[in-house]
Parts: structure tokens; sequence; C-alpha cells
């Protein structure tokens, strides 16, 4: 079997609700957030399992995503305002540096 065969046999969702089902099985009876790449179809594999979990998209595949489209000249410099965000030491830090990116990037305010 090709490397590419296994590996997308194991990055299913459907691979995903099994290994789920087999923590609850093994015990597990709740799971407060669960962090993911956004694999098509994880969100219902976890709310099959664990109804009550939150979900949150990892941020670093967040990111990679987003500086997609940016100019290869300014990722570099967007990926370090970027880090300011999400490496602030605490929410008013965070809130600052995302006013100064908005600024610096020419966004809109949301």
């Amino acid at each position: 079997m090709s490397p590419s065969a296994i590996f997308g046999e194991i990055e299913s969702s459907k691979y995903w609700l099994s290994v789920l089902n087999n923590l609850r099985d093994r015990g597990i009876q709740e799971v407060l957030i669960f962090c993911t790449d956004n694999l098509s179809g994880i969100n219902q594999a976890i709310d099959a399992a664990f109804p009550k979990a939150d979900h949150q998209k990892c941020i670093m595949h967040q990111i990679r995503n987003s500086l997609k489209h940016v100019s290869y000249k300014d990722m570099k410099q967007m990926a370090k305002d970027l880090k300011a965000i999400y490496t602030a030491k605490d929410e008013e830090t965070g809130h600052k540096n995302l006013s100064l990116f908005k600024e610096n990037w020419g966004l809109l305010q949301v």
C-alpha cells in the first residue's frame, strides 16, 4: 500500500470518529475543547462522540491558510505581526496588537 493511501486512511473523519468513540468507551466522559486542523467532517465526528465539547481550529492552521493570500514580499512581516496578537501576554495587549495589525495593514475595523 502506498504511503499516500495509508495517510489518507488515517486522516479521515471516519478514522477519528473511531478514535473518539474508543476514548469514550475507555472511560473519557467529557472533553471541554478540541483543537483541530479542520479536517472535513471532524466537527461531526466530535459532535457524535462528545456532543458538549467546543471546537476550535488550530491557530497555526488558520494563519497558514490566511498567509496563502498574502504576497510573498509581505508574508514574513505579516506573520510577525500576527504572532504579536496570538502570543500576547494578556487580553488587553492582544486587542492592542490586533488594532495595530489592522492599522498597519489597512484593514477595516470590524
